[in-house]
């Protein structure tokens, strides 16, 4: 692993199906936008023979980042496969968008991968976010390894950002990062920076050097000896710590030396264990070069030291209904079980599902039970249906190339499968599975958008549809309060991709419009109101008269009815009429045209006429003494106040907190959460949160979280009152 020497001939080029777990890997690579992880994928595509230098595979096109929304926006958006072959091993490289808007295409990476390669640009270091998803990898035991790029950046140190890892990432044992291999510099040129263009092996203490553009092997000078041993004493004992023969840290102190066979295998164990983490580094080809800087070296650390997917835990499975069912296992002959992580639309094919094959084989042409569940609040109806698996391919850039199978470990493309969505199960369906789901986060943005046209509003509901089904991180809500169509994205650039794709894909051009939070009336005081409904000009007449008591209720009330008619003042069969008009002006509002809530109304006395007195007409009276009412009385405007927790490093609490003090906020309490990270409770209008998804990102640096639900409404301070009132005017 990493130490081997020579080229690998007859082994490199485009993955083709594998035959067995173990000839597999699949690794998602993870890092903050612009570390390089796009250009390392297409640098190991290059040096394992599956592309031409130019980073384009045979049949024509650009390995990643090939969609047309990815070349307009110059940055990953989505989750993308690019299989290679190494050494006779399948390797799934899973590359991620790195900005924060898109984390849903991170998940569902980590999902189908087995471990992660940490991309860490030496130019910018290591942001919070980044950490953030390290510590949930050591949360499960993954497997991690780091990458160090943009060596060739002014002011770029390795093993300063070596160091950084190591406080980032190491935890209580600083042993656990260390590198296996040093840069080589060159000359340094007139900006004193001089370029990497080989590699110091520290267990092999071999020089690897791609000056020429080939990576070729060497002895190392004598003037690189003092350097190698330095750091190579740290690594073994790094190792030794973790190797599972207790006598071999003994032997070393004592002044054995250690077989290099012996340290791979046990630096092999750590890292596919999840206890060592290596660092490595790495730069894409030069003009004219086969092979970048370091991408032999992370090749032979992929296939010799992360695991198979057989030496992974698979998820928990139960039927669809909830019941348990027996553990699962990566075999191609156990009963089948895939998981669909990412679901695509091809102007050719339809819909693409890339799903990760957890126990069995999946072939084209059976059909296959699939089952979602868990998701109804997104938009997501559970549902349980059997559909035939189209063709199978293997995705490589724009182009799916033809798959005969795809066994247990393995991931592929099943083309036209209509109703399965991200996050779907597929299994037998004689025996129906569903996969425990991973954690999606939360939308917590709302866009408003209206069709822009008749034509596009004929579409619109079809294409929002299949825009969710894609994502499983977007919600859809038809607010029945605002009559508003809302999604929830996890940020503007989420939001802005998914109306591109709306138009691009689905042909529907959306205007976004101002969100409306769901505001409501109620009555501050005690109010009298007379409806009187009279129209005797000749016919059928119509003649309804009654008189109401109104007094406010405590929040979450409702509308309460009571009938205090004595006498027969109101005939019986018409104070259900009455309440019936209430309910349906309550509905509308009385004063700003929002829902009334929270009111006790008392139907005291009234009139009617033997003749002229019907059920719509008591409507009517009841409808206008309400209104009448309200003329009188000081009425509310509601607004809804959400609870609101936000998970934050310690060091940004206080500004937290007085953020949302700003925003009308009542802090709570706090409370620690571990790992230096503290949780803030507070209650805060909903009107001021809109946007606090993309706020919190900004003043966390992108390492707070937060949730939200409703709490109740309450009434809005009176200078807001009269703002939200002259904007109604405005947009009137």
């Amino acid at each position: 692993m990493g130490e081997k020497t020579g080229t690998h001939p007859g082994a490199a080029g485009r993955a083709a199906a594998a035959d067995r777990p173990s000839s597999v890997r699949n690794v998602v690579l993870v890092g903050h936008s612009g570390s390089g992880k796009t250009t390392l994928v297409e640098a190991l595509a290059l040096a394992s023979g599956a592309v031409n230098r130019a980073g384009r595979v045979e049949d024509g096109g650009a390995l990643s980042d090939y969609d047309e929304i990815e070349h307009r926006q110059q940055r990953s958006v989505q989750l993308s496969l690019v299989p290679v072959q190494w050494g006779g091993i399948k390797v799934n490289l899973l590359d991620t968008p790195g900005y924060a808007d898109f984390v849903g295409e991170l998940r569902a990476g980590l999902r189908a991968a087995d471990a992660a390669l940490f991309v860490v640009s030496a130019a910018d270091g290591v942001d919070g976010a980044t950490r953030m998803v390290w510590d949930e990898c050591a949360a499960v035991g993954m497997p991690r390894a780091l990458v160090i790029t943009h060596l060739e950046a002014a002011r770029s140190d390795f093993e300063e950002m070596t160091e950084t890892c190591r406080r980032s990432f190491a935890g209580e044992d600083p042993d656990a990062v260390l590198p296996l291999y040093l840069p080589l510099y060159g000359t340094a040129g007139a900006d004193g920076h001089a370029p990497v263009h080989g590699l110091i092996g520290l267990l092999s203490q071999r020089v690897f050097d791609y000056s020429s553009g080939v990576r070729t092997e060497r002895a190392p000078e004598p003037g690189e000896l003092p350097l190698i041993e330095e750091h190579r004493n740290r690594l073994i004992e790094g190792i030794i710590a973790e190797s599972e023969d207790e006598s071999l840290m003994d032997r070393y102190l004592g002044g054995e030396n250690i077989d290099v066979k012996t340290l791979v295998g046990d630096l092999e164990t750590a890292v596919a264990r999840g206890r060592f983490h290596p660092v490595l580094a790495a730069a894409p080809a030069a003009d004219g070069a086969k092979q970048g800087l370091g991408t032999v070296e992370l090749l032979d650390l992929i296939t010799g030291g992360f695991p198979t997917p057989a030496e992974r835990p698979a998820p928990e499975v139960t039927s669809p209904d909830g019941r348990p069912r027996p553990p699962i296992t990566c075999d191609p002959d156990g009963p089948l079980v895939a998981e669909v992580v990412k679901t695509s639309s091809d102007p050719y094919v339809g819909r693409l599902s890339l799903v990760r094959v957890f126990s069995g084989t999946l072939r084209p042409d059976e059909t296959v039970h699939v089952s979602g569940h868990g998701l109804q609040d997104r938009g997501h109806e559970d549902h349980d249906v059997d559909e035939r698996v189209g063709a199978l391919s293997s995705p490589f850039g724009k182009v799916q190339r033809s798959l005969s199978k795809a066994i247990a470990g393995d991931l592929a493309c099943v083309a036209k499968l209509a109703r399965a969505e991200t996050g779907d199960t597929l299994s037998s369906k004689d025996t129906p599975l569903l996969v425990e789901p991973w954690t999606m986060p939360d939308p917590l943005l709302p866009v408003a958008i209206q069709a822009h046209s008749k034509p596009d509003e004929d579409k619109l509901s079809q294409g929002l549809a299949r825009l969710v089904a894609e994502d499983p991180t977007m919600r859809l809500e038809h607010n029945q309060d605002t009559h508003q169509v809302v999604l929830w994205c996890l940020g503007e650039a989420h939001a802005d991709v998914a109306l591109e794709r709306l138009r691009a894909r689905y042909g529907v051009q959306v205007d976004t419009v101002p969100y409306k939070v769901p505001l409501r009336e109620t009555f501050g005081a005690k109010s009298a109101g007379r409806g009187r409904h009279v129209k005797q000009s000749g016919g059928h007449g119509q003649y309804a008269i009654c008189e109401i008591e109104v007094e406010p209720l405590p929040g979450g009330s409702g509308i309460e009815f009571v009938d205090k008619v004595v006498g027969g003042a109101v005939p019986r069969q018409f104070i259900p009429s009455v309440e019936k008009g209430v309910r349906a002006q309550a509905t509308k509002g009385v004063a700003a045209g929002y829902p009334l809530v929270d009111v006790r109304v008392t139907l005291l006395d009234g009139k009617a006429h033997s003749v002229d007195s019907s059920d719509a007409a008591f409507q009517t009276a009841g409808a206008l003494a309400l209104r009448e009412a309200a003329t009188d009385a000081r009425i509310h405007l509601l607004e809804p106040v959400a609870e609101v927790t936000v998970l934050v490093p310690d060091e940004y609490v206080g500004a937290v907190m007085s953020d949302l003090s700003g925003r009308r906020g009542r802090v709570v309490g706090t409370e620690q959460s571990g790992a230096g990270r503290t949780l803030v409770r507070a209650e805060v209008p909903e009107i001021e949160i809109s946007r606090y998804a993309v706020d919190l990102r900004s003043l966390s640096h992108g390492t707070g979280r937060f949730h939200r639900s409703y709490a109740r409404h309450e009434p809005m301070p009176p200078q807001l009152v009269t703002k939200i009132r002259e904007q109604e005017e405005n947009e009137a």
